[in-house]
């Protein structure tokens, strides 16, 4: 599959579960810095992680809540989180993964964590 092909199956995907007027504020805000790094982790992380097959893509979410908490990202995990919605987790669910990660990575980043997950259900619920 060429470069070009993973990118469109990366941002076929990458919309439906991130949204599509986020993705595309996303790559309309690329700049020449940022640019390579945006069709960079859409191609891979999206078009060559994201289309594999043996792993669904609410398994998917799961994983990314639990690393993305334990890394400590806010921006990305609130991402995650709208998009872990999308893909048939629920609200419960997303607390027990983040409780997970409170126990094995700190109350730390387990507060963080939720306050990020919070606000992503506001703004869910918001419509934003």
């Amino acid at each position: 599959m060429s470069k070009t092909e993973l990118f469109e199956k990366g941002l076929k995907v990458r919309k439906e579960v991130l949204g599509e007027n986020y993705v595309n504020k996303s790559i309309a805000g690329a700049d020449e810095f940022t640019r390579t790094m945006a069709e960079w982790s859409t191609e891979f992380c999206w078009g060559a992680l994201w289309t594999r097959p043996g792993v669904d893509r609410r398994t998917r979410s799961i994983v990314n809540l639990a690393m993305l908490g334990a890394l400590n990202r806010p921006h990305e995990l609130k991402l995650h989180v709208k998009g872990a919605l999308k893909n048939g987790l629920t609200k419960e669910e997303i607390k027990e993964i983040l409780l997970q990660v409170a126990v094995y990575c700190g109350v730390p980043a387990g507060i963080d964590a939720f306050r990020n997950a919070r606000e992503a259900f506001n703004e869910v619920d918001a419509g934003s």
